[in-house]
């Protein structure tokens, strides 16, 4: 554990499994709908539903700047192991709620919790991770949370097999144990200071104001924030709506269209971060642009999967498309921070990415909530066609303004 090149590699691990219970745990709900219709007869409306998913994006996107804020000055390991032990607790509460208004403010209670996680993940990562590792220790750290998404698709099996609360408590169980195995082996990374350097010149923690004023006066950061929400359109799209239009598409019942649209978005996305990961830490030691260039490539191939997906209907195309889709958004999340690292310091990475968290998920929250009216009225193929219009202006926005002078802002 004291072995320094080791180590980092472990810590990516152990928040593997961190990220993939962040993403189980939230993504089954969005494949149990059927079953837990039957007992509680609101969620039968796509709107309730829409709302019910958009909940956690409201509340997850409000909390994700204050999450990073704390993480930035707390301990970061606890911040992570509370965090999960929270929202495992909520998800085996879930398998007791039997009506629509407590699964409603569980689900926000969730949001919660589960924000909390993310930036104090990825800053830790970053930090224990610079140069030629960092991408690919992201990338890797990602497949975590796909692979999350791709067992949480399997919810409406295991419901089918057992039920819905069953699942829901066993989940809770795992997400439970999983925290005291934290508790065990993470490990917080010091900032480190010179032995020799007078302690005037030490590493100051920055006042709240200061490093707030100093994030939103760096230009780039405001073309990241754009650069990173704009996709988050179609990514929490497909998280949250992908089985409900593969089911419609292809006139297949949830209990296969959960596990078929979870998995070829997750194995392919896994492809993706690795690719895109190792692709990254590669050009950028010939240019610093490297990292800008590989998340504009993933950017680019989304947009021809976005329009496959929306007007697809032979099982081919649709999986096609969502294959594409992943391959070209796991290539973009496996760099959103190594660019981020790359024009915001160390010391206000967290609170960075918690409110590039936060511009995300509310326009994820946005699009949920949207996607459910357009559900019911018969038009969610088009809606995720139109997606593909707001990612191109991403990718003209990325290209042209992101220049980077260094690979890592300490």
């Amino acid at each position: 554990m004291k072995n320094t090149k080791i180590y980092p590699w472990v810590v990516v691990a152990l928040l593997w499994g961190v990220a993939l219970l962040n993403y189980m745990d939230r993504q089954m709900l969005s494949t149990m709908k059927d079953a837990m219709q039957i007992d509680i007869v609101e969620l039968q409306s796509a709107t309730n539903f829409g709302r019910l998913m958009a909940v956690f994006l409201w509340i997850y996107g409000i909390m994700s700047p204050f999450a990073g804020m704390i993480a930035d000055r707390l301990n970061r390991k606890w911040l992570i192991v509370g965090s999960l032990f929270v929202w495992s607790g909520v998800t085996y509460l879930m398998g007791i709620a039997d009506t629509y208004h407590q699964i409603f403010w569980l689900r926000a209670i969730m949001g919660i919790s589960e924000a909390l996680y993310i930036p104090a993940g990825l800053s830790l990562i970053a930090d224990y991770h610079t140069g030629r590792s960092r991408s690919l220790a992201v990338g890797i750290h990602m497949t975590g949370l796909y692979t999350g998404q791709a067992i949480g698709g399997f919810g409406a099996t295991v419901a089918a097999a057992f039920s819905w609360h069953t699942t829901f408590h066993w989940f809770g169980i795992i997400g439970i144990a999983y925290a005291v195995i934290l508790m065990l082996f993470l490990k917080d990374k010091k900032m480190e200071v010179i032995p020799d350097k007078p302690l005037a010149e030490s590493p100051q923690k920055e006042s709240l104001g200061k490093g707030l004023k100093k994030l939103f006066g760096n230009v780039a950061f405001w073309v990241i924030l754009f650069y990173f929400a704009a996709p988050s359109l179609p990514g929490w799209a497909t998280k949250n709506w992908l089985p409900t239009l593969f089911a419609e598409n292809l006139n297949l019942p949830m209990a296969e269209a959960g596990p078929i649209s979870t998995i070829t978005i997750a194995v392919s996305s896994f492809i993706g971060v690795i690719v895109g990961g190792s692709l990254s830490d590669r050009w950028v030691q010939k240019n610093l642009r490297g990292r800008v260039y590989t998340g504009a490539i993933g950017l680019g191939l989304t947009i021809p999967s976005l329009l496959l997906l929306g007007f697809g209907h032979h099982i081919v195309a649709v999986i096609g498309a969502g294959l594409l889709f992943g391959i070209g958004y796991g290539i973009f999340d496996a760099n959103n921070m190594p660019i981020l690292c790359q024009f915001v310091s160390a010391r206000q990475r967290a609170t960075a990415y918690g409110i590039m968290n936060m511009t995300g998920v509310f326009a994820g929250a946005l699009i949920t909530d949207l996607l459910g009216q357009w559900t019911d009225g018969g038009n969610l193929g088009m809606g995720f066609a139109m997606l593909a219009i707001v990612v191109a202006a991403a990718l003209c926005a990325q290209l042209y303004f992101l220049r980077p002078k260094t690979d890592n802002i300490e």
